[in-house]
């Protein structure tokens, strides 16, 4: 008789497990649905720097975000960040295999580690997730790049990728950004401002668009020959090369 309750019970717990789970990937797969057509009206990653500046003290802290449409964006913008992050961003489907690759085989002859996040993964995260390398983090990373790719055309993950991305300590997204830096309507930046904002993503708390150190007008000026070497803004507007570049 115990033995039938036992079983009887492991049968209700697997079945209120598998529930959950069916729930959480129709309500995830739900919220990326929406998204594609509703502007997110935060991310993640601001939620966790508001929270961050509250545990720490931060009085004079200031969050700054400003959603802002692709068709009123330069599209110099989105080319510079393409550019400087993920070349391949027109013709992978979420991941870089090449780059994965790469950076496996640098940690594996002890080199500096590399970055090998998409412009899609980097979405995922910065919207839904928080920051830090965990296998979990990873893990859901991966799963709400599959959910994106799957839902969102390349245009609009791209879209919000700009209005989202940390591009100063507080400064989120290109409309923020080109009023902070530059005084400027994001439809007005030109490609060295465009290069500035991409220059500074790998680390926008340090680097700064507005006060450009050494190794910002260097990563900008590479940027920008990058842009140039792609084709220019075509290449994420739908007037892409045949092949993408190696």
């Amino acid at each position: 008789m115990k033995s039938l309750l036992g079983h009887s019970r492991t049968r209700r717990l697997l079945r209120a497990l598998l529930i959950l789970a069916l729930a959480w990937l129709a309500l995830s797969w739900l919220v990326v649905l929406v998204l594609r057509f509703v502007p997110p009206w935060t991310s993640a990653v601001m939620l966790e720097r508001r929270v961050g500046a509250v545990v720490h003290g931060e009085k004079d802290f200031r969050l700054r975000h400003r959603w802002v449409p692709w068709n009123e964006v330069s599209p110099w913008v989105p080319l510079a960040m393409v550019a400087g992050e993920d070349q391949k961003f027109p013709y992978h489907h979420g991941f870089d295999f090449d780059s994965i690759q790469d950076a496996m085989d640098a940690a594996d002859d002890g080199r500096r580690l590399r970055g090998a996040s998409t412009i899609s993964q980097q979405t995922a995260k910065n919207l839904f997730l928080w920051n830090g390398r965990s296998f979990v983090r990873k893990g859901l990373e991966a799963y709400f790049t599959v959910l994106i790719e799957a839902t969102w055309p390349k245009q609009r993950i791209l879209e919000v990728y700009m209005n989202v991305a940390e591009l100063g300590d507080g400064v989120y997204g290109v409309g923020a950004a080109s009023d902070v830096y530059f005084g400027v309507p994001p439809g007005r930046l030109g490609p060295e401002q465009a290069s500035r904002l991409a220059a500074v993503l790998p680390s926008p708390r340090r680097l700064h668009a507005d006060r450009p150190s050494a190794y910002v007008q260097r990563r900008a000026a590479w940027i920008q020959q990058q842009m140039s070497r792609l084709g220019g803004p075509g290449y994420v507007e739908g007037g892409a090369p045949a092949r993408a570049p190696h």
